[in-house]
């Protein structure tokens, strides 16, 4: 059991329904991660708690399909394979911003209320209380494909019928590299100096510094907004 001021979270019963009790303790709580591969009890329903389950490859299987169909639908309406690349490619970069925001200000939004903790131990306080918990580290896709719908919309508001499938396969693009490369920094074992050093920053994010480093694919918009979290040497040195 874990002990938060006068709530106590019983670790062997269905997480969902118990951590809105937790109050302003909540955020305390949630950023003290449990090291388990072995995932918690989300809810006492087997059908909603089948809903949080997802396997890693389950993201490019279902999602890739979509990505290659929206990229040769702006193809078949006559938009150039130079032009598609490129809007292919924006949409990936619009995606990378969009990783970012969701994760630093959606994701670690604070919260205190008891659906305010509900909802937020749902979409992101799990994943920082069990981060080793594989088969709720990517996105289910009942609910990428409720969220798609308002950005395939937001984005035929603002480009072209001609060229919105392929920014819709780019930013779609975008968001399966995120959730696999997510799934690979936190259980896969890189031999490669790049994926090493991405692996290092996001678990710094976990064990360390859990307000800086909001990237995942890439430490660009950390760089850009003044969310990079310094060394162990650079700290140091102050």
């Amino acid at each position: 059991m874990v002990v938060a001021q006068e709530f106590t979270v019983d670790l062997n019963k269905p997480l969902v329904f118990q951590v809105g009790h937790l109050g302003e303790a909540y955020q305390e709580w949630v950023h003290q991660p449990i090291v388990s591969k072995e995932g918690p009890r989300f809810f006492e329903s087997d059908f909603w708690e089948f809903l949080t389950l997802t396997v890693w490859w389950a993201i490019p299987v279902i999602w890739l399909p979509v990505v290659c169909w929206c990229i040769s639908m702006s193809i078949r309406m006559g938009q150039t394979l130079p032009h598609v690349a490129l809007m292919v490619l924006f949409g990936i970069f619009v995606w990378t911003l969009l990783e970012y925001t969701l994760h630093r200000f959606l994701f670690h939004i604070k919260t205190r209320s008891y659906w305010g903790n509900t909802i937020h131990y749902l979409l992101h306080g799990c994943h920082h209380k069990h981060p080793m918990d594989g088969l709720r580290l990517v996105f289910p896709p009942a609910a990428t494909a409720v969220l798609l719908l308002p950005f395939w919309k937001v984005l035929s508001l603002v480009s072209t019928p001609t060229t919105t499938p392929a920014l819709f396969g780019g930013g779609l693009l975008g968001y399966v590299m995120y959730d696999v490369t997510h799934y690979y920094l936190h259980h896969g074992q890189p031999s490669s100096e790049v994926p090493k050093n991405l692996k290092k920053y996001h678990l710094n994010h976990h064990f360390r510094i859990q307000n800086k480093g909001f990237g995942i694919t890439s430490s660009l918009w950390d760089r850009v907004f003044g969310t990079l979290p310094q060394t162990k040497a650079a700290e140091k040195s102050k």
